[in-house]
């Protein structure tokens, strides 16, 4: 789908459970934005058997094996559509889907750093994804007034968790700020 470079799936498979198994260890918590795979239930099973960490997954629109009765997804702690998480003070929207108007979108510090994020995948890296980056430098530039009457931007850091952006490996959310600031530079990194 994305014209990715390798000569077959099994290939792809292979290099991604080989980035993902050094970087995760046993007691890691992995949440997956979805489209986890497109393979049958059988297959898919046996690749998350292999899978470090606790897994969670937010559905995707091609995880439809989720449906098969033959599929043994019990590695999931859970699997949502939509969560809301905490990483280190932040709040953190997970859906496969952007959601441009996101719960949280306006916290901020006092020094103006973000206080939440919304991540998500589904766009990969498409015209759909230039529009949501022309959307957020539009966002980020309009200035509104707060609570106390101070003018600020407003916030909108949503950050695209497509898989090739970070070379298949799994980040942490620092790392997704990181990654996705050396991109576009939206974040102030702290």
């Amino acid at each position: 789908m994305d014209c990715r470079g390798f000569s077959c799936m099994e290939e792809m498979n292979e290099y991604m459970l080989a980035k993902w198994n050094r970087k995760i260890r046993p007691n890691d918590d992995v949440v997956i934005l979805g489209d986890l795979s497109l393979g049958s239930a059988t297959e898919t099973s046996g690749l998350i058997k292999r899978l470090n960490g606790r897994l969670y997954l937010i559905k995707g629109n091609h995880d439809r094996y989720l449906d098969d009765k033959k599929a043994d997804f019990s590695r999931f702690i859970w699997v949502k559509p939509y969560e809301e998480l905490s990483d280190n003070k932040r709040k953190v929207v997970l859906c496969h889907y952007p959601i441009i108007c996101y719960n949280g979108q306006y916290r901020t510090g006092a020094d103006n750093t973000p206080k939440t994020f919304m991540l998500y995948g589904h766009v990969h890296d498409t015209m759909d994804q230039r529009l949501i980056e022309t959307f957020q430098q539009t966002t980020r530039s309009t200035i509104t007034v707060n609570a106390q009457g101070e003018e600020r931007p407003i916030p909108c850091n949503m950050i695209n968790c497509f898989c090739m952006y970070s070379n298949y490996e799994p980040l942490t959310l620092d790392e997704w700020i990181e990654n996705s600031s050396s991109r576009h530079g939206f974040f102030k990194v702290t």
